[in-house]
């Protein structure tokens, strides 16, 4: 369905539930999201709120014994498309909806061949394209500056707060739509923390940006919108 300009949900979900075994992790989920906006999801551990955040790009399918209900539909290429339905390959899902973790996760690789990898994986063979994307990729990540000189060390060396941004590049080399984010600052300190910041709200230029965090003071400064998770379910949002 082609959206209409005055339609500005990025994500909808209605009627989601996840079971894992035996447990029902996530009950009854309906919302909402906008286009280029930044929703912090909030809530005790083990609320469903990183369960939730793997039903919209279908990460959960890797679990033996996960099973889940309900409709998941998100605007991509300004069409209006249900993920689980049968005509969108999961990796063409996975790379216009692109996911960042709580622990960075650095490929055994240089910085260079790092961010390159997901073009690999995707069939770009054109180096100077490959070089040209990775630039920016690194510059949207607010690292570029910090590595321009050094793109053959190992990843794995930089710091941890550069480690994070490096992941945050390597989801974004692909143009993703949507960016997941899972903590991502939980393992940083506060400098690295207010850098990464910063990129998110300068991503949200771009990009409709769903972020779990427990630090409240950090949803205030950069959250548009508060969905808050209890039990499996959404009590407000």
């Amino acid at each position: 369905m082609k959206t209409t300009l005055q339609d500005k949900t990025k994500i909808q979900v209605e009627d989601l539930n996840f079971f894992y075994r035996d447990r029902h992790i996530l009950k009854d989920l309906t919302v909402r999201f906008a286009e280029n906006s930044i929703t912090a999801l909030i809530g005790p551990s083990g609320a469903g709120k990183s369960t939730f955040l793997i039903t919209l790009n279908r990460l959960w399918e890797n679990l033996p014994e996960a099973r889940m209900s309900g409709k998941v539909e998100i605007t991509l290429d300004g069409l209006r498309r249900d993920i689980y339905q049968g005509n969108l390959p999961v990796t063409e899902l996975r790379r216009q909806v692109a996911m960042v973790f709580q622990t960075p996760n650095p490929l055994p690789m240089s910085i260079s061949r790092n961010i390159a990898f997901p073009l690999k994986m995707a069939g770009n063979r054109n180096q100077e394209e490959m070089r040209h994307r990775v630039e920016q990729a690194l510059k949207m990540a607010y690292l570029w500056e910090e590595v321009k000189d050094r793109m053959n060390d190992d990843a794995r060396k930089l710091s941890g707060g550069q480690q994070q941004r490096l992941c945050i590049a390597r989801a974004l080399v692909l143009e993703p739509e949507v960016l997941l984010m899972d903590e991502p600052t939980s393992s940083l300190d506060s400098t690295a923390t207010e850098v990464i910041e910063d990129l998110l709200l300068e991503l949200r230029q771009h990009l409709t940006i769903l972020v779990v965090s427990h630090y409240l003071d950090q949803v205030k400064r950069v959250a548009d919108r508060v969905v808050t998770f209890e039990d499996g379910v959404i009590i407000s949002s």
